[in-house]
C-alpha cells in the first residue's frame, strides 16, 4: 500500500532552521557549513536523527559504531540528511543499581533530542533491555516519524560441544558449581564462551522480547527484530531503514498512525506467543500509556490466555534466537499466529502487518511450533491478584516447575538484597524445598529502580540435596533469560507499604496459578496491627536524578513510568530566535 507524498520542502520541520532568510538561519547554514558540508548536502532536505546508543561499555551495541554508519548511508541514498546524535548507553551488564532506573531517563533524552534539534525524522538505535521502550517511549511523545533498528542477538554460546544461552546458562551453570556439580575451570571456559559476537542475549529475554514487540507494534521494518547482529543482513536492513525513514518524513507518517489499541494487542500476543519477558509487561504499559493507548494488566492476562507459546526458545523452550532466524523469524511466527493478531494494522514500511507477511515461511517446525502443538498451552505470562497483591503480581508460567504452580508453603522473608546474600546459603537457615522466599524492598522506590532480584537464589543446601525450583515472591523484576516460579512486581511494592511489607517469616502463602490468586495467609486483624507499626522507609536519594525519579516513578502496574512523561499532552515546539 503505497503512501503519496503530502509535505513540500518548504513544510519540513528542519525548514525553520536552515530554510528561511534572516540572521538566525544564516548562523545555522554557517555552523553547518564549518562541519564541511555544503548548502546541497542539507538545503530542502528532510534531516535525520540517527540516535545512537553506542558506548564503549554496552557489549550488546558494540557494533553500532559500524551500523549508524549504514544507517546514514541509507538516509543521504534517499536524498536526506543524517546527523548522529548519541544517547545514554544503558548497558544492561554494567549499570548499577539497574538500568531500570534509568529508562526513564533515556526516554527523556530522547524526547528532548528530537524536540531541540533540527531534526523531522529518526533512526532509533538500540536493543539492550531498556534502550527499546526508552527510545520508543521518548520518541512516541515527541510525535515525528521514527522507525526503530534493533541490535540485533549475539551468536549462540558454546562450551564443551554444548550450546550456551546467555542469561539462562549462566544462572544454571551457577547452581552447579554452588551445588558443586561442576568445577572452577568448567566455569571459567563457560565464561569464555558463552558471549561469542556483538548483539544482546540470543535467549529470549528482555532485549529480544522488547525487540520483537517492537516489530510487532509496526516500527521496524520487517524482519528486522530476528537477525543476528553479526549477520551481514543486519547491516543491509540498517541502511534499508534509513532509505525508508526519509519516506516516511515525506509521507508524514507519524506514530498516531500505527500504534492505535490494535497494535498495542498485537505486541502482547507475539511477547507471549514467544515466551518473552515478564518485563515487557512494564515496558509496553509504560510506551502505550505515551500513545494515549490504555493498556492493562488485566489485558496481558486476558492475551495471553488467548495464544500458546509457539516460540521453542530458551528459557521457556530448547533453542536459541540464532535458531529462530533460520527457522523462518518473526515474521514465520506472526504467520501461525494470523489469525490472532490484527493484520490490518499499519507498520512504518508503509504495508499494513498482513502485507508485511506476505511470503513468510517457517522451516523448522521444532523451533517455531503450530498452535496445535504448542512449547506450551497458553501465553508466559499470567497476572496474579490476591491478598498479597491487590494492584497485581505476575509469573512465567512458561518457565516454572508445574508442581509448583499450586503451592502453599511457610514464608523466609529477606528484608533486602543484603540481607538476601548474607542469609541465604547460612547452613542454620531455617528453609524446606516447600518453603516460599519472599524479597521484600525491592520495587520502582525500595531498591531503588526495580532490579532483577526476583529469581532469587536456592538456598545452597537444597541445591546440594538437588532442588532447583521453588516459590519465590518480591517486588522486583526478574531477567527474561531467568526461569523459575518467581512471582514478581508485586504492587503495591513492601517500600510504601504495600502487604508485602507485613510479611513476616513463618507466615503462610498461597499461589494458585490456574485461579490467578496469590494470598497472604494472616488474618485481616493481624495484618492490621502490623500495617500501624510499619514505618516509612527514608527515601533511597537525598538529591540529584534519584530524588527526581522518588518524586515522580509510578508502580509496575501502571508501567514505571513518571507521572509528569505519560501524559500525551504536547509541547510547544522551540522557539528559534
Amino acid at each position: 500500500m503505497a503512501r503519496s507524498r503530502r509535505k513540500s520542502a518548504e513544510q519540513l520541520r528542519s525548514h525553520r532552521w536552515y530554510g528561511v532568510s534572516d540572521l538566525r538561519s544564516f548562523g545555522h547554514r554557517s555552523r553547518t557549513k564549518q562541519m564541511g558540508y555544503g548548502r546541497d548536502d542539507f538545503a530542502g532536505k528532510p534531516v535525520i536523527a540517527v540516535v545512537n546508543t553506542w558506548s564503549e561499555i554496552n557489549p550488546c551495541h558494540s557494533h553500532f559504531r559500524q551500523r549508524a554508519e549504514e544507517v546514514k548511508r541509507g538516509i543521504w541514498q534517499a536524498g536526506g540528511f543524517p546527523i548522529e546524535l548519541p544517547a545514554m548507553s544503558l548497558s544492561e551488564p554494567f549499570v548499577k543499581p539497574t538500568t531500570m532506573l534509568y529508562r526513564n531517563f533515556l526516554a527523556m533524552e530522547t524526547e528532548e533530542l528530537l524536540r531541540s534539534h533540527p531534526v523531522d525524522g529518526a533512526v532509533l538505535m538500540g536493543g539492550c533491555d531498556k534502550t527499546t521502550p526508552a527510545l520508543i517511549m521518548g520518541a512516541v511523545s515527541m510525535g515525528l516519524p521514527f522507525l526503530f533498528v534493533p541490535a540485533g542477538p549475539m551468536l549462540r554460546g558454546n562450551w564443551r560441544g554444548r550450546t550456551l544461552g546467555s542469561g539462562s546458562d549462566a544462572w544454571k551453570y551457577w547452581a552447579d558449581l554452588r551445588a558443586g556439580a561442576i568445577d572452577e575451570q568448567a566455569w571459567n571456559e563457560i565464561e569464555d564462551g558463552i558471549a561469542r559476537s556483538p548483539g544482546h542475549c540470543m535467549t529470549m529475554g528482555t532485549a529480544s522480547t522488547m525487540t520483537s514487540a517492537a516489530e510487532a507494534l509496526g516500527l521496524t521494518l520487517p524482519g528486522a527484530a530476528s537477525i543476528p547482529a553479526a549477520d551481514s543482513n543486519h547491516a543491509r536492513m540498517a541502511t534499508a531503514s534509513g532509505r525508508r525513514i526519509v519516506d516516511m518524513v515525506w509521507e508524514d507518517l507519524t506514530p498516531p498512525q500505527i500504534l492505535d489499541k490494535a497494535a498495542f494487542h498485537n505486541a502482547v500476543r507475539t511477547a507471549m506467543a514467544l515466551g518473552g519477558s515478564t518485563n515487557a509487561i512494564i515496558h509496553l504499559i509504560a510506551m502505550a500509556g505515551r500513545a494515549g493507548v490504555d493498556l492493562t494488566l488485566d489485558d496481558f492476562d486476558r492475551l495471553s490466555r488467548s495464544v500458546p507459546v509457539v516460540a521453542n526458545i530458551r528459557p521457556s523452550g530448547a533453542y536459541l534466537m540464532e535458531d529462530f532466524y533460520y527457522a523462518g523469524g518473526l515474521r514465520g511466527l506472526m504467520m501461525r499466529l494470523a489469525d490472532k493478531l490484527h493484520m490490518g494494522c499499519l507498520t512504518v514500511s508503509g504495508l499494513t502487518l498482513g502485507e508485511t507477511l506476505v511470503g513468510a515461511e517457517v522451516h523448522d517446525a521444532d523451533v517455531i511450533r503450530t498452535i496445535d502443538d504448542p512449547v506450551f498451552p497458553e501465553g508466559s505470562t499470567a497476572v496474579l491478584r490476591g491478598s498479597l497483591a491487590p494492584d497485581g503480581a505476575v509469573i512465567k508460567p512458561s518457565a516454572a516447575e508445574p508442581h509448583l504452580l499450586q503451592h502453599t508453603g511457610h514464608a523466609v522473608v529477606f528484608h533486602d538484597y543484603n540481607d538476601m546474600a548474607a542469609r541465604i546459603d547460612d547452613p542454620g537457615l531455617e528453609v524446606t524445598p516447600d518453603s516460599v522466599l519472599v524479597l521484600q524492598s525491592a520495587g520502582p522506590l525500595g531498591a531503588p529502580g526495580m532490579p532483577e532480584w526476583g529469581q532469587l537464589p536456592i538456598p545452597k543446601k537444597l541445591l546440594e540435596a538437588g532442588v532447583r525450583d521453588m516459590v519465590r515472591v518480591s517486588d522486583a523484576r526478574m531477567s527474561g533469560t531467568s526461569y523459575g516460579t518467581c512471582v514478581l512486581h508485586v504492587a503495591p511494592e513492601s517500600h510504601v507499604g504495600g502487604p508485602l511489607a507485613l510479611v513476616h517469616t513463618g507466615d503462610r502463602i498461597s499461589l494458585d496459578v490456574p485461579a490467578r490468586r496469590i494470598d497472604l495467609l494472616v488474618d485481616e486483624d493481624e495484618l492490621a496491627r502490623r500495617h500501624a507499626l510499619w514505618q516509612p522507609p527514608p527515601p533511597p536519594y537525598p538529591r540529584g536524578f534519584g530524588a527526581i525519579y522518588a518524586r515522580h516513578i509510578t508502580q509496575a502496574d501502571k508501567g514505571c513510568d513518571f507521572d509528569i512523561l505519560a501524559s500525551t499532552e504536547p509541547v510547544s515546539e522551540p522557539e528559534i530566535h
